[in-house]
């Protein structure tokens, strides 16, 4: 990944997905990231059955072992524990 980007967009997707022969309902958490030219980079898909700021830590420190340094902005639409993990 690259070490920067201005934006990333941070969504859950529901989604069916099969579990001991059951199909359910779950979230699929992504990372969107845009580089200065526009390019556009899926960062990551997380399948989580709670969301909360630890959720989100995991997925920051995730991002930055994988090389992201700095996000400047971090779009969202009032994801549980989203603005306590990025206060942290």
């Amino acid at each position: 990944l690259d070490p920067m980007y201005p934006v990333v967009f941070f969504d859950a997707l529901r989604v069916k997905i099969r579990e001991d022969a059951v199909v359910r309902n779950k979230a699929v958490y992504l990372a969107l990231g845009v580089l200065p030219d526009g390019t556009r980079d899926i960062l990551g898909l997380w399948i989580e059955n709670t969301e909360g700021a630890k959720f989100w830590m995991k997925v920051f420190n995730d991002l930055k072992t994988r090389g992201v340094n700095d996000i400047l902005i971090a779009v969202t639409d009032g994801l549980k524990g989203m603005p306590e993990a990025l206060a942290a």
